[in-house]
């Protein structure tokens, strides 16, 4: 990592919504970047600012049950002890600073931001072109490869935090 965002905060999903829709959602409608979780309870965004105050990478974060919690996976999962789960999803860096650590940063913020809420795992589906930089933030793949239809291929992610 050869710099750093000049900060990140916990914002409101306008903040955010542009960088999301253009990075995840390029060329279909405003409307395919809306997620039914952006306002439900328990949400929250994360932007990283460089240092002129420009969104540069974001995620967002809500409360949801593992999917092996509900029978997903037949395999035991981490997190069934009871304690609580947040999902994320609508990662995105801006492509001019990928590398740049703006990525990680809402990472680690977003988490640190759930387990102060609560939070004793995390997890997400992620897509596999980005197993690596899960995995080298102490993420671990659980069960097998599956596509989201329209999006690609993807594993679910968990990573269980400290507590």
């Amino acid at each position: 990592m050869t710099t750093s965002p000049a900060r990140t905060a916990v914002v409101p999903v306008a903040e955010i919504f542009e960088l999301r829709r253009s990075v995840l959602r390029p060329g279909l409608p405003a409307e395919a970047a809306v997620f039914a979780e952006d306002a439900a309870p328990g949400t929250f965004h994360i932007a990283a600012y460089d240092e002129r105050g420009s969104v540069r990478a974001c995620v967002s974060f809500f409360p949801e049950a593992l999917p092996g919690e509900a029978g997903f996976f037949p395999e035991a999962l981490p997190g069934e002890d009871g304690d609580a789960a947040y999902r994320f999803r609508g990662m995105a860096s801006d492509p001019a600073v990928r590398g740049l650590g703006y990525g990680v940063a809402v990472l680690r913020a977003g988490l640190d931001q759930a387990a102060a809420r609560g939070a004793g795992l995390v997890w997400c589906n992620g897509r596999t072109s980005a197993r690596g930089f899960y995995e080298h933030q102490g993420f671990t793949v659980t069960g097998e490869e599956f596509v989201v239809e329209s999006v690609g291929p993807h594993y679910l992610f968990t990573i269980k935090l400290p507590g």
